[in-house]
């Protein structure tokens, strides 16, 4: 018998060609067609809007020569003095107010409902007249430490400052609640264990809570109250729109005085966005653990990154 020398063991057999490993997924990406042509319309629409103020009769020239005019900046600065007054009488009165509506007592949470339930319910132009027009009810007015004729009481500024004031303490007043009903009632639960009074516990564990909730809406209101003061033009107060509205008769371009006015608003208001914005992200950090970047460090870091050379770490 004779054995096979060569016979081939374990360590003499070829490994197993390796398995195919997973093919490589070919992503395709989603066609957005109707992105594209949303696009291309509201392009299309807007340059054709552009084109036909172009051509029509308009002296853009008489803007940039009336911008700095004495009574157009007279306009703007009794508008923000009004804005400010306005929200003042608003914020206080909504503060107000909101307290009276939580109160437990039934007589004042019920005249802070009707009061909400008048003032929001009543066009403020309407509010504003009747107050320009209450010189026809009563001839004089008497507090008792002061007596003068009605009209004479009753000035252009004192109808808008009553009229913008007294209507946005309403709205104010259900933001504000809003905000103190935000706030767990845990809260004021154990600030009373502690002893502290009711008011106490407002002023130092309610309201800096609440604040986080009130603040954007007041932002809005405070925007919103700066335009809105364009409606105390027609109770014969000059501001901006006013003063806009007297150039335009005089100057012969009451379209151009206008767009003066919508240009100087959008300016406004702008600023206005700006610190709301600021006053938001300050307020926010008991609720955010990181803040986002404000807009100018998104800028900074985006002209460091193209400045930045390849191969260079951060």
């Amino acid at each position: 018998m004779t054995v096979d020398i060569h016979k081939t063991g374990p360590e003499d057999t070829p490994p197993p060609p390796p398995a195919a490993g997973p093919e490589a997924i070919k992503a395709v990406p989603v066609r957005h067609y109707g992105r594209y042509v949303t696009a291309v319309i509201a392009i299309a629409l807007f340059a054709l809007i552009v084109y036909a103020f172009s051509q029509g009769k308009i002296n853009w020239g008489a803007i940039p020569d009336y911008f700095f005019d004495d009574r157009i900046v007279e306009g703007v600065w009794k508008t923000l003095l009004l804005t400010v007054l306005s929200m003042t009488i608003g914020i206080v009165g909504g503060i107000v107010l909101a307290v009276m509506r939580l109160s437990k007592n039934p007589v004042t949470s019920s005249i802070a409902w009707f009061y909400i339930w008048f003032f929001r319910g009543t066009p403020v132009l309407v509010q504003l007249f009747v107050w320009f027009n209450l010189g026809l009810v009563f001839e004089t007015i008497n507090l008792g430490f002061y007596q003068d004729e009605w009209s004479d009481f009753m000035t252009p500024f004192l109808t808008a400052l009553l009229g913008l004031g007294l209507n946005e303490a309403a709205y104010m007043a259900e933001i504000c609640r809003a905000g103190l009903l935000s706030v767990d009632e845990g809260q004021t639960e154990a600030s009373h264990a502690l002893g502290m009074s009711q008011s106490k516990t407002l002023r130092r564990i309610v309201i800096p809570q609440a604040m986080r909730v009130i603040v954007p809406p007041t932002g809005n209101e405070v925007i919103n109250m700066l335009k809105t003061t364009s409606l105390v033009a027609a109770v014969q107060f000059s501001e901006l729109f006013r003063q806009a509205q007297n150039i335009g008769q005089t100057s012969g371009a009451p379209v151009e005085m206008y767009f003066l006015a919508a240009a100087w608003y959008l300016l406004m208001t702008s600023i206005l966005s700006v610190g709301q914005y600021y006053l938001e992200r300050h307020y926010a950090r008991g609720s955010s653990r990181s803040l986002p970047p404000t807009p100018l460090q998104k800028i900074r870091s985006s002209v460091f990154s193209v400045r930045r050379p390849k191969g260079v770490s951060a």
